[in-house]
């Protein structure tokens, strides 16, 4: 069975860019040719640097939500919406990803991508509305979007022989991205004079400095080392295509992209509510982010982990079942004591969270051929992250109604139960090819 990373990487390589080729190889290799250890080493700096960028839009709002909501004016229900934006966006502009490498080459889509980010991230805190912190927010999300596709393209298209090494250094970045944000957002913030603008800016910078390393490719097109080009097909004929596969019939497809969507829901409503749970209980608002980060953190060791003892089992069932328990509790003593357990439930939650690699992983699983599981991940993903965009907004709109966060923490514990039920579905020892 293979790890974790080489599955996810396979998930999202088929539309690797493909067309011309550059013939020195100490420039932009070609099939077949070897590329100089330099530009090796500048697309690792690249990958990470952009790994780091793909979530601090997201976690360092969630550290100033609050500044923000008075900043702006904004109600309750309006909050949830921009709590709702990141997986609407991830929905609309991640289908859009493998067409644009296509066309553009993978390189230069990831080099926009962090333009989007760096140019969101210095709009949204100065455009002084509501609407229009909102579009910039969603720019800076379009970037994340089609890079987070991308970035398992790129690893295998310039590491094909390191596919595991490469993808857990970008995830390794990715989560310490995640929770740096969350840490010193508020810490900044305060430095900076306590201008939330300020501290929502500074993170342009790190996603402007991430555009650097990828301007050497924007004009690489070429398939991947070693891997030739797709063969012409013949006059007047079209290439011949596999039948597809009806994967709408498939049980397992339907739990996994349920399973996919409700993990979405709690991981994108912890990022944006969890330092307001915290700050209203009583917490300051820099240890808040601090909650959050440990949250986040714990997706860092247990990404490694969780993966490869799936791989190991037959059924996944008995994992989303401990995961959500994990989560139950967690939310059960934000309900009870938000205060005087908060280091506990961060660490509960930050487990809980951890369903997110799990779900890839059974993507990987749950199909026979290459073919299987690229449509499978598409599928269970793009409807995944459509389920779970009413989730955030729902939350917001019950804190406003409610006055108080008992609803919204009872709506969060919840779904854990269709959680757990839908992944317990997926994590079967069966194939979507069996189903349809």
């Amino acid at each position: 069975m293979p790890d974790d990373e080489t599955q996810t990487s396979t998930l999202k390589s088929g539309p690797a860019a493909r067309t011309s080729h550059e013939p020195h190889a100490q420039r932009l290799p070609g099939a077949g040719d070897t590329p100089a250890p330099w530009l090796l080493r500048l697309i690792a700096v690249g990958l990470v640097l952009a790994a780091l960028n793909l979530r601090p839009a997201i976690t360092s709002l969630g550290a100033l939500l609050e500044e923000v909501r008075e900043g702006l004016h904004m109600s309750g229900s309006v909050a949830g919406v921009l709590t709702s934006v990141p997986p609407l966006c991830f929905a609309v502009f991640g289908v859009m990803a493998p067409r644009l490498a296509r066309r553009f080459g993978a390189g230069a889509v990831v080099c926009a991508g962090m333009a989007a980010i760096a140019a969101g991230l210095v709009i949204r805190p100065y455009i002084g509305s509501t609407a229009g912190f909102l579009a910039a927010s969603a720019l800076a999300l379009m970037g994340i979007a089609v890079s987070n596709i991308l970035m398992p393209v790129i690893v295998k298209r310039w590491f094909p022989d390191r596919v595991g090494t490469m993808t857990g250094l970008y995830s390794m970045a990715l989560a310490l991205g995640t929770a740096l944000a969350a840490a010193v957002t508020v810490p900044v913030t305060g430095a900076l004079g306590g201008d939330w603008q300020a501290g929502l800016v500074v993170w342009a910078v790190p996603a402007a400095l991430a555009v650097l390393p990828w301007i050497v490719l924007v004009r690489d097109r070429t398939p991947a080392p070693g891997q030739p080009a797709p063969a012409p097909s013949a006059p007047g004929r079209a290439a011949p295509e596999a039948p597809a596969l009806r994967i709408t019939r498939s049980r397992t497809a339907w739990g996994l992209a349920c399973f996919f969507g409700l993990q979405a829901t709690a991981a994108y409503i912890t990022m944006g509510w969890m330092p307001q749970i915290f700050r209203d209980a009583g917490v300051s608002a820099g240890t808040a982010g601090l909650l959050l980060a440990v949250t986040m953190a714990m997706g860092v060791p247990l990404a490694f982990v969780i993966p490869r003892v799936a791989s190991r089992l037959k059924q996944q069932g008995p994992i989303v079942v401990v995961l959500g328990l994990c989560g139950l509790i967690g939310y059960g003593g934000l309900y009870l004591a938000p205060a005087a357990g908060a280091w506990a439930w961060a660490l509960l939650l930050g487990v809980a969270n951890c369903a997110f690699p799990l779900a890839l992983t059974m993507i990987g699983m749950r199909a026979r051929s290459g073919a299987g599981v690229v449509r499978l991940s598409a599928f269970a993903q793009s409807t995944g992250y459509l389920i779970s965009i009413p989730g955030p907004l729902l939350v917001g709109v019950l804190y406003q109604h409610s006055g108080g966060w008992g609803l919204p923490i009872a709506l969060m514990a919840g779904l854990m139960i269709p959680q757990m039920v839908a992944g317990v579905l997926a994590g079967r020892d069966r194939t979507i090819e069996d189903e349809c």
